[in-house]
């Protein structure tokens, strides 16, 4: 009746309660449950499933099914018990936890095992030392074959941990091998499943690779993008980790919207010097590829819609790679006179170049990047 992995999460919460002494006279509550928990709650108190962000369930009242059923007469404290093993010695405690990290032994994790301890995620997570050593026992096997080139993150975790969906986002293990990854590969903190895919590819590991894309024109590197010199080509995460273009140190544009692209590609051809598209939002492919560029010793010129929504793509950019400014600057929109619609939204600080907003703020207009296209063209052309 509780040993399912979807009610884990309550005898969690039953365990931790009992391991600080804590009575069990409450209700608990779960935030943004799975459909598969709220249909656990609904097999074990006999209740239609509620709708709602969150999923509360009253101790007492699984005590009173427990002893009624006859499934566990001596109740819920004593059922979570026999589940998950008698409360340690109080001053047991730390050395069964000491034992538990000490199953995390990659030694390029050492600094990170330690903060990992102090934040507390791994009691979240695994609230027993037991369940604790369990996970981070795989998580160490799991890290251990990191990076691997161009795997299908499925098929990494089948062969690692004998799960294909072990590493799958509802899953601690995932939690946990996400930071890791991270880590290794030294990017910045985030969110999203953009930022997800990104993390995976950066240690070789694909995940949705056909459906994350970038767009370049006059890229070279690559038989592929040579035979389309002149011509915008989508590359797709797959391509990008799995046969990678050889880059020289170039000097590459980069800008927020296709149509940039397209008018290169109308009135430059295979003239025009390598450009790449972030399509807004940039996505796991375009970061990949920029980071290529970069860890090739290039350099990025960045220029994107002078709006609020510009200036925040932007500012994900700088954060995660170094950018020249493309005519993205104070100077640059002022210059572009009194043209564009009436700017709308919250201000946001350009990280960049801080003046920038209260330019914008002040002048009060949205120049997008089709207003500067002869602009950017000549920039292109010279």
């Amino acid at each position: 009746m509780l040993g399912g992995d979807e009610l884990a999460w309550l005898v969690a919460r039953v365990r931790k309660r009992l391991e600080r002494d804590e009575p069990l006279d409450i209700a608990v509550t779960l935030s943004n449950p799975t459909e598969e928990q709220r249909q656990a709650v609904h097999r074990l108190l006999g209740r239609a499933p509620r709708p709602g962000r969150t999923l509360s369930v009253s101790l007492p009242a699984v005590d009173d099914v427990l002893r009624r059923s006859g499934a566990h007469p001596d109740g819920l404290a004593s059922a979570v018990l026999e589940l998950t093993g008698p409360l340690p010695e109080a001053g047991d405690l730390e050395g069964l936890w000491d034992k538990a990290f000490a199953e995390l032994t990659d030694t390029r994790l050492a600094e990170w095992a330690l903060s990992l301890r102090a934040s507390g995620v791994i009691k979240r997570l695994a609230p027993t030392p037991q369940r604790a050593a369990d996970l981070l026992a795989m998580l160490d096997v799991v890290v251990r074959q990191l990076p691997s080139p161009g795997e299908p993150i499925g098929r990494f975790a089948a062969r690692t941990t004998g799960d294909a969906h072990a590493l799958d986002d509802d899953r601690s293990l995932a939690t946990l091998a996400l930071r890791a990854a991270r880590v290794l590969s030294g990017l910045p903190d985030g969110s999203g499943a953009e930022w997800r895919r990104e993390v995976w590819a950066s240690v070789g590991l694909m995940r949705d690779e056909l459906s994350t894309t970038v767009i370049t024109l006059g890229l070279t590197g690559h038989r592929g993008l040579e035979a389309w010199l002149g011509q915008p080509v989508h590359l797709t995460l797959r391509q990008l980790v799995r046969d990678p273009p050889r880059l020289a140190p170039l000097d590459v544009f980069v800008c927020e919207n296709p149509v940039v692209v397209a008018a290169a590609a109308d009135h430059l051809g295979p003239s025009c010097p390598p450009l790449v598209c972030t399509s807004g939002q940039p996505s796991a492919a375009v970061m990949h590829l920029l980071r290529l560029i970069v860890s090739a010793r290039g350099t990025l010129r960045y220029h994107g819609d002078f709006d609020w929504g510009g200036i925040r793509i932007a500012n994900v950019l700088h954060d995660r790679v170094p950018f020249t400014p493309w005519r993205f600057d104070t100077a640059s929109y002022l210059a572009a006179g009194d043209v564009g619609r009436p700017l709308t939204g919250t201000p946001v600080e350009a990280r960049w170049d801080p003046a920038l907003t209260t330019a914008m703020h002040l002048a009060g207009r949205r120049v997008e990047e089709e207003l500067v296209l002869d602009d950017l063209l000549n920039d292109l052309s010279a």
